[in-house]
């Protein structure tokens, strides 16, 4: 499978005190506002690159998991990512993923493998080049 995604990021005035827009090619962020302030600050209507990446992260790891779940003949009645992205001097230092997963019929430890191995292959794990901490809970035990 091959495909290209679009998007496109709009900036205007200074970085401190501008502003700009984000769109994606699906429209579902259209003209989207972010700024220093929803990046660096808090309170104000508006997304980052940062929480982004988080959303990104947690989703395609969601989806991978879940491939590789049916694979071993498994389906998931919920994965729940929260991924918690660490910013630092100007770097993204560390990615947690915390994993709540309802699997019927896994025991914890194949649960475990199976949701490293999702961790390792998933394409946005692969691309990002940081620390990726996963933290496992299986809730059906």
């Amino acid at each position: 499978m091959k495909f290209t995604r679009q998007a496109h990021a709009g900036w205007k005035g200074s970085g401190k005190d501008g502003q700009g827009q984000l769109t994606t090619g699906s429209k579902v962020l259209d003209h989207t506002q972010y700024s220093f302030k929803t990046r660096f600050e808090d309170g104000e209507k508006g997304t980052n690159p940062e929480e982004l990446i988080g959303a990104a992260h947690a989703g395609c790891f969601a989806m991978q998991l879940s491939f590789l779940l049916n694979e071993a003949d498994y389906t998931a009645t919920t994965l729940d990512v929260d991924a918690s992205v660490n910013f630092e001097d100007g770097a993204i230092t560390k990615i947690i993923l915390n994993l709540v997963g309802d699997v019927p019929n896994i025991d914890a430890e194949e649960f475990q493998q199976i949701a490293h191995e999702a961790k390792a292959v998933c394409p946005i794990s692969k691309l990002l080049n940081t620390e990726i901490e996963l933290k496992v809970t299986l809730k059906n035990i």
